[in-house]
């Protein structure tokens, strides 16, 4: 009986691992903003069996990235406090099984997604894990503090390929939808990265504080959340979207803009960790709201 325990333990440590390995809580936020591009697309309700094959599919893709993420950056995960408990790390999941584990998700969601959705939104995908691994992960994150800017492209595609396994190819709405979230990404991480600029510091990873200082790096948080907020705006001239986006995303904008602000005048990180927090509900917020502007269409 003991042995079957330890065995029954040692197997749902294993799967924890696994799951872990995909980054869950980051998968959640990818897929709700391919999901607003659907909505988009369709300009309404999309079709649910669209819907579960392209989440599905976009999820499966975003954990096999985040898995390889995992299998690359083990040597400098032990280093920081934040990812010093990751499978690799603490030796529960094996760096080659992680490897094949990534590799093997992004096979199964290629083959999903252009077999049952189209062939483009299958390779929008890959390419958004190919950039992530290779230009990110590989090239730029312990090479420039630029790192983030540049690499955000990845984390950029997923409403994208939304709109694209709606529509079939690609528009105006679905580029506008790219750009939201690649300048979403510089204000929103570099945020984190003033909270955790010390394990930066000692992983040898030249982010933005760690490079520019804490000053420099508030002073352009704040000046890319303007640049949101001004594209978003510039979104509703595009007709694609509607007046309940042009007040929600205004009033989103400005909450952003005030925690920027706000952090930018406080010393030291005073305030980094809300405006954190603030930039994750932002997100997920606006693509609700492009949700609901593209059923109710006012």
């Amino acid at each position: 009986m003991a042995t079957s325990t330890a065995a029954h333990s040692r197997a749902n440590s294993t799967l924890r691992g696994y799951i872990a390995l995909t980054k869950p809580r980051i998968i959640s936020l990818l897929v709700f903003t391919a999901l607003g591009g659907m909505f988009l697309g369709a300009r309404g309700l999309p079709d649910p069996v669209l819907v579960i094959l392209v989440l599905g599919g976009g999820a499966l893709a975003a954990g096999g990235a985040n898995a390889l993420n995992h299998y690359l950056d083990r040597d400098i995960d032990g280093l920081m406090g934040r990812t010093s408990g990751r499978p690799i790390v603490s030796g529960n999941i094996a760096p080659l099984h992680a490897m094949w584990f990534g590799i093997a998700l992004n096979i199964v969601a290629f083959i999903i997604l252009g077999a049952f959705v189209n062939p483009l939104s299958a390779l929008l995908t890959l390419s958004a894990t190919l950039f992530y691994v290779f230009v990110y992960t590989k090239a730029l994150k312990r090479s420039t503090p630029q790192n983030i800017v540049i690499g955000g492209a990845a984390g950029a595609i997923p409403p994208m390929v939304g709109w694209v396994a709606v529509t079939g190819g690609l528009g105006l709405p679905a580029l506008y939808m790219f750009a939201i979230v690649f300048f979403w990404t510089p204000p929103h991480f570099w945020a984190l990265a003033l909270l955790i600029k010390d394990d930066y510091q000692r992983a040898g990873v030249p982010m933005l504080p760690v490079v520019a200082g804490i000053r420099d790096t508030k002073l352009h948080i704040f000046l890319y959340t303007l640049l949101l907020v001004a594209l978003t705006t510039m979104f509703f001239t595009t007709r694609a979207v509607g007046w309940v986006y042009l007040a929600g995303s205004l009033a989103l904008g400005m909450g952003f803009v005030a925690y920027a602000w706000r952090l930018m005048r406080r010393d030291g990180i005073e305030g980094a960790k809300s405006a954190y927090l603030y930039s994750l509900a932002y997100l997920a917020l606006l693509f609700l709201v492009i949700m609901v502007d593209s059923v109710v269409r006012l």
